[in-house]
Protein backbone atom coordinates (compact mmCIF):
# COMPACT_ATOMS: atom_id res chain seq x y z
CA UNK A 1 0.00 0.00 0.00
CA UNK A 2 1.12 3.54 -0.63
CA UNK A 3 1.82 5.65 2.42
CA UNK A 4 -1.42 7.65 2.12
CA UNK A 5 -3.51 4.47 2.24
CA UNK A 6 -1.73 3.22 5.35
CA UNK A 7 -2.21 6.61 6.98
CA UNK A 8 -5.88 6.57 6.06
CA UNK A 9 -6.39 3.09 7.52
CA UNK A 10 -4.47 4.01 10.69
CA UNK A 11 -6.57 7.12 11.21
CA UNK A 12 -9.76 5.15 10.66
CA UNK A 13 -8.65 2.59 13.26
CA UNK A 14 -7.77 5.35 15.72
CA UNK A 15 -11.16 7.00 15.24
CA UNK A 16 -12.84 3.63 15.72
CA UNK A 17 -10.94 3.05 18.98
CA UNK A 18 -11.91 6.52 20.24
CA UNK A 19 -15.57 5.74 19.53
CA UNK A 20 -15.18 2.40 21.30
CA UNK A 21 -13.70 4.03 24.42
CA UNK A 22 -16.43 6.68 24.44
CA UNK A 23 -19.06 3.97 24.11
CA UNK A 24 -17.53 2.09 27.06
CA UNK A 25 -17.51 5.23 29.20
CA UNK A 26 -21.14 5.92 28.31
CA UNK A 27 -22.10 2.33 29.16
CA UNK A 28 -20.38 2.58 32.54
CA UNK A 29 -22.17 5.83 33.32
CA UNK A 30 -25.53 4.34 32.30
CA UNK A 31 -24.92 1.44 34.68
CA UNK A 32 -24.01 3.89 37.47
CA UNK A 33 -27.21 5.82 36.82
CA UNK A 34 -29.24 2.62 36.99
CA UNK A 35 -27.72 1.75 40.38
CA UNK A 36 -28.36 5.28 41.64
CA UNK A 37 -31.98 5.05 40.42
CA UNK A 38 -32.50 1.94 42.51
CA UNK A 39 -30.95 3.57 45.58
CA UNK A 40 -33.09 6.68 45.17
CA UNK A 41 -36.18 4.51 44.72
CA UNK A 42 -35.45 2.67 47.98
CA UNK A 43 -34.89 5.93 49.85
CA UNK A 44 -38.09 7.35 48.40
CA UNK A 45 -40.08 4.28 49.49
CA UNK A 46 -38.75 4.61 53.04
CA UNK A 47 -39.62 8.31 53.19
CA UNK A 48 -43.13 7.71 51.83
CA UNK A 49 -43.74 5.02 54.45
CA UNK A 50 -42.52 7.36 57.19
CA UNK A 51 -44.81 10.13 55.98
CA UNK A 52 -47.84 7.84 55.80
CA UNK A 53 -47.28 5.98 59.06
CA UNK A 54 -46.10 8.79 61.29
CA UNK A 55 -49.12 11.10 61.26
CA UNK A 56 -48.60 11.99 64.89
CA UNK A 57 -44.95 13.01 64.50
CA UNK A 58 -44.10 16.73 64.79
CA UNK A 59 -44.76 18.84 61.73
CA UNK A 60 -41.09 19.81 61.61
CA UNK A 61 -40.19 16.16 61.11
CA UNK A 62 -42.85 15.71 58.43
CA UNK A 63 -41.65 18.85 56.66
CA UNK A 64 -38.09 17.54 56.73
CA UNK A 65 -39.19 14.20 55.26
CA UNK A 66 -41.21 15.95 52.57
CA UNK A 67 -38.23 18.12 51.66
CA UNK A 68 -36.02 15.03 51.49
CA UNK A 69 -38.57 13.33 49.24
CA UNK A 70 -38.70 16.37 46.93
CA UNK A 71 -34.89 16.42 46.82
CA UNK A 72 -34.89 12.75 45.78
CA UNK A 73 -37.41 13.46 43.02
CA UNK A 74 -35.29 16.35 41.78
CA UNK A 75 -32.17 14.18 41.82
CA UNK A 76 -34.00 11.44 39.93
CA UNK A 77 -35.17 13.95 37.30
CA UNK A 78 -31.59 15.17 36.84
CA UNK A 79 -30.42 11.59 36.38
CA UNK A 80 -33.18 10.96 33.86
CA UNK A 81 -32.04 14.01 31.87
CA UNK A 82 -28.45 12.78 31.96
CA UNK A 83 -29.57 9.32 30.88
CA UNK A 84 -31.49 10.85 27.99
CA UNK A 85 -28.38 12.79 26.93
CA UNK A 86 -26.29 9.63 27.11
CA UNK A 87 -28.77 7.71 24.98
CA UNK A 88 -28.55 10.45 22.35
CA UNK A 89 -24.77 10.16 22.51
CA UNK A 90 -25.05 6.39 21.96
CA UNK A 91 -27.17 6.99 18.86
CA UNK A 92 -24.68 9.57 17.68
CA UNK A 93 -21.79 7.12 18.11
CA UNK A 94 -23.65 4.46 16.13
CA UNK A 95 -24.32 6.90 13.32
CA UNK A 96 -20.70 8.10 13.40
CA UNK A 97 -19.50 4.49 13.07
CA UNK A 98 -21.95 3.88 10.23
CA UNK A 99 -20.78 7.03 8.49
CA UNK A 100 -17.15 5.97 8.81
CA UNK A 101 -17.89 2.56 7.28
CA UNK A 102 -19.81 4.13 4.41
CA UNK A 103 -16.96 6.59 3.83
CA UNK A 104 -14.52 3.69 3.52
CA UNK A 105 -16.82 1.85 1.10
CA UNK A 106 -17.24 4.98 -0.97
CA UNK A 107 -13.48 5.59 -1.08
CA UNK A 108 -12.83 2.05 -2.26
CA UNK A 109 -15.48 2.45 -4.97
CA UNK A 110 -14.12 5.80 -6.07
CA UNK A 111 -10.52 4.57 -6.13
CA UNK A 112 -11.39 2.13 -8.86
CA UNK A 113 -10.17 3.17 -12.28
CA UNK A 114 -12.95 4.97 -14.24
CA UNK A 115 -12.36 2.86 -17.32
CA UNK A 116 -12.83 -0.35 -15.30
CA UNK A 117 -16.09 0.68 -13.63
CA UNK A 118 -19.25 -1.13 -14.64
CA UNK A 119 -22.80 0.25 -14.46
CA UNK A 120 -23.22 -1.82 -11.26
CA UNK A 121 -20.21 -0.02 -9.76
CA UNK A 122 -21.78 3.36 -10.51
CA UNK A 123 -25.07 2.17 -9.07
CA UNK A 124 -23.34 0.92 -5.90
CA UNK A 125 -21.48 4.23 -5.60
CA UNK A 126 -24.72 6.18 -5.88
CA UNK A 127 -26.42 3.92 -3.33
CA UNK A 128 -23.57 4.41 -0.85
CA UNK A 129 -23.81 8.16 -1.34
CA UNK A 130 -27.55 8.06 -0.62
CA UNK A 131 -26.95 6.02 2.55
CA UNK A 132 -24.26 8.47 3.58
CA UNK A 133 -26.64 11.39 3.14
CA UNK A 134 -29.25 9.58 5.24
CA UNK A 135 -26.77 9.07 8.05
CA UNK A 136 -25.69 12.71 7.94
CA UNK A 137 -29.34 13.81 8.10
CA UNK A 138 -29.95 11.56 11.12
CA UNK A 139 -26.88 12.97 12.87
CA UNK A 140 -28.09 16.49 12.10
CA UNK A 141 -31.49 15.61 13.59
CA UNK A 142 -29.82 14.38 16.80
CA UNK A 143 -27.87 17.61 17.03
CA UNK A 144 -31.10 19.57 16.63
CA UNK A 145 -32.71 17.54 19.42
CA UNK A 146 -29.76 18.26 21.71
CA UNK A 147 -29.88 21.96 20.89
CA UNK A 148 -33.64 22.15 21.53
CA UNK A 149 -33.17 20.35 24.82
CA UNK A 150 -30.37 22.72 25.83
CA UNK A 151 -32.46 25.77 24.96
CA UNK A 152 -35.49 24.46 26.86
CA UNK A 153 -33.32 23.93 29.96
CA UNK A 154 -32.21 27.57 29.80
Amino acid sequence: YPTWKRTLFRRAREAQMKRFYRAQAIQRRLEEIEVTFRELEQQGIKLEKLLREENESPTDQQTQWTNQLLYLVQKKNNLMNEESDLMIMVQELKLEEQQCQLDQKLRSCMNKEETLKTPEDYKAEKEILMQLLEVVEKRNHLIQIQEEKRLSEL
